[in-house]
């Protein structure tokens, strides 16, 4: 492995920076509260940054808190009906197993990532002063050289027997439609009363209008990084998808219900943009 590799993800630390930069410049309630994600990158003048403007960013900070939110409420939810295990893929700067002790605690938590920026975020919780906890449990993949994060995760001492939340966000449109199937089929092969929870993209000519250059946009910036979108799915197609991998439940939460669920009653107008729904599917 690389040493110039052992730092985060861009991707990361742009989305710890805009949790912070919503309890910092967005009106209270906050909808999520996350400053230590800004903590643990350690980044100075980054309210300097263009992509920290806090007024075109409006819509996305949104839209990142707010996925934050759901997935966090729903495996609040799924603790209290017994499921004991939640497992994050492409777990980045991710702060909920030391911001929330009182679900965490009653958890394993299993944090998938590629080893570099794995070993970083161990180092950087240690240099600001946090243990890492006796119930999260690193599992470093390396996915460029084809490594199964399944069999990583096994290897971790996941118990397949016990029921699990498995969330993956930011990610589903990076990979390619087969890919997308490929995990939604090993998905199904978790315990009775599991559930994953997954983010995804929906085509432009489906968004808001005032969504679609901020997409756009994104796009041409992905695809000239290296790494491009590949996938969008309307919400008939993720559902169709889902039914193809063998989920007998699904359902996809549109932005309409996000923005109902946590921005209904608040003052300053903010609101997520129109680009990304959740597929949530049991076992």
């Amino acid at each position: 492995m690389a040493m110039n590799n052992i730092v985060p993800e861009h991707t990361a630390v742009r989305v710890a920076l805009w949790r912070a930069l919503h309890v910092q410049v967005d009106l209270i309630p906050h909808v999520l509260t996350d400053e230590l994600g800004l903590k643990l990158a350690g980044e100075e003048n980054w309210r300097d940054r263009p992509d920290m403007n806090p007024e075109w960013t409006r819509r996305i900070r949104a839209s990142i808190v707010a996925r934050a939110r759901f997935i966090e409420d729903l495996v609040e939810e799924q603790s209290k009906l017994g499921t004991t295990q939640y497992v994050i893929l492409g777990a980045g700067l991710d702060t909920f197993a030391q911001r929330r002790p009182d679900i965490a605690s009653r958890l394993t938590i299993f944090e998938v990532d590629q080893p570099g920026p794995q070993t970083w975020k161990k180092q950087r919780l240690i240099e600001i002063g946090l243990d890492v906890p006796s119930y999260l449990k690193f599992v470093p993949v390396d996915f460029e050289s084809g490594q199964s994060w399944w069999e990583q995760l096994i290897a971790s001492r996941f118990d397949q027997t016990k029921p699990t939340v498995v969330a993956s966000t930011g990610v589903s449109m990076y990979l390619t439609k087969e890919a997308n199937l490929a995990t939604l089929q090993q998905m199904t092969k978790l315990t009775p009363g599991s559930c994953f929870a997954t983010t995804y993209m929906l085509p432009i000519d489906l968004l808001e209008a005032e969504d679609r250059p901020t997409l756009e946009f994104t796009i041409k910036k992905t695809r000239e990084a290296g790494t491009p979108f590949i996938s969008f799915f309307a919400p008939s197609e993720i559902l169709e998808l889902a039914k193809e991998a063998g989920f007998k439940k699904s359902q996809y939460v549109s932005i309409e219900n996000i923005r109902q669920r946590y921005f209904s009653e608040r003052k300053d107008g903010l609101t997520p943009g129109s680009g990304e729904y959740f597929l949530v599917a049991m076992t």
